[in-house]
């Protein structure tokens, strides 16, 4: 067995897989069935529970514990500072997306996240196998609970030093995360988001040259080659979000999964135009128009996607993808519309092959 396999096979046998393919935890796109299927197939499952309240948290572990044997991650935001509010810029910003759906409510940017503290009680009642952090590092407290109850912790990274100081806090394993990623970007710190974007190619590298712990990589994988060139970089395995997203138990809204079948990389942006945090989405024309220069500069998160709630909720019920969240990596057009199992299984025989 060559390294690149030995490292991969070491990580599996770690963090009990059969194949070092990983469900990206996307919140909101991240049902039970899609990582039912991605763990029945030897990969991780993945939730992305930053919206979801305690019961639903245990409610999802249930329910994937009842479909699969296989191993899961549940992924958590490390909260942003509270929001500075404009009310006046705000008013400008409800004008300008009452072009694009219902008038919005004057209240409608108050919307605020679910409780982060009662959120990780929920975490360690649901005991996943493996527990993720994005936007930042868990509490020193709760990183030494979840190491009392042998949950495993992965740290969602975009940066070298950010790598370090997860292996410093002591995370069990670093997700590289490329700035190819779709859906929103991960650093620690949101206003370096956009002008700090790194590809995969430069970061895996970087990134395994400086911990020691085993590094996934992230972002633009969807096919094979992606996961081989992944691990020849030195990752030890690959973490696949918008490359499962067309699989039926995904359950995406048809427009949205029709149209990551026609979005070459240039077609996606990465913007703050849906929530105030910057995330890479189809560049809808609405993501164009609120990108423009005469657009009112979205507000912080969560008080944009308040804002944006109604415009989000019509464009999905329509099927209207113009007006929808349609979050997408750079290589939307390798992801395939059939079973997530034998999709997982697929990406590892493909890259296996490549890797002799």
């Amino acid at each position: 067995m060559n390294r690149v396999n030995s490292r991969a096979s070491d990580f599996c046998s770690r963090f009990g897989l059969e194949r070092p393919i990983l469900l990206a935890p996307m919140a909101g796109a991240c049902p039970p069935s899609l990582s039912i299927a991605v763990a029945n197939a030897g990969g991780l499952g993945a939730c992305g529970a930053l919206l979801m309240q305690p019961s639903a948290i245990q409610a999802w572990a249930d329910e994937v514990r009842g479909g699969t044997n296989g191993a899961f991650q549940m992924n958590l935001w490390i909260p942003d500072p509270p929001p500075c509010r404009d009310p006046a810029h705000e008013a400008r910003l409800r004008a300008f997306l009452s072009g694009w759906g219902p008038d919005v409510a004057p209240d409608a940017g108050d919307a605020t996240p679910p409780d982060f503290t009662a959120q990780c009680e929920a975490l360690i009642a649901a005991r996943p196998p493996i527990v993720s952090s994005v936007m930042g590092l868990f509490p020193a407290e709760f990183v030494a609970r979840l190491k009392a109850c042998g949950i495993q912790w992965f740290a969602n990274v975009s940066t070298v030093a950010e790598a370090r100081a997860a292996e410093a806090a002591g995370a069990d394993a670093v997700v590289a995360q490329g700035m190819e990623a779709g859906g929103h970007r991960g650093c620690f710190d949101a206003a370096s988001a956009e002008a700090g974007m790194v590809g995969l190619f430069s970061l895996v590298p970087a990134v395994v040259d400086a911990v020691r712990i085993p590094v996934v990589a992230t972002g633009g994988i969807a096919d094979g080659r992606g996961v081989a060139a992944a691990l020849v970089l030195g990752a030890s395995a690959a973490q696949i979000g918008t490359g499962f997203l067309r699989c039926p138990e995904a359950k995406l809204a048809p427009a949205w999964a029709d149209a990551l079948a026609q979005t070459p990389p240039e077609g996606t942006a990465v913007s703050r135009a849906f929530s105030g945090r910057a995330g890479r989405s189809i560049a809808t024309a609405y993501v164009r128009a609120a990108t423009a220069p005469e657009a009112p500069v979205p507000a912080p998160y969560p008080v944009q996607r308040g804002l944006t709630a109604t415009m989000r909720d019509l464009g999905t019920r329509s099927g209207d993808i113009e007006r929808m969240q349609a979050w997408a990596g750079q290589s939307a057009a390798l992801a395939r519309a059939e079973p997530a199992a034998n999709l997982a299984r697929a990406l590892w025989d493909e890259a296996s092959c490549l890797l002799g």
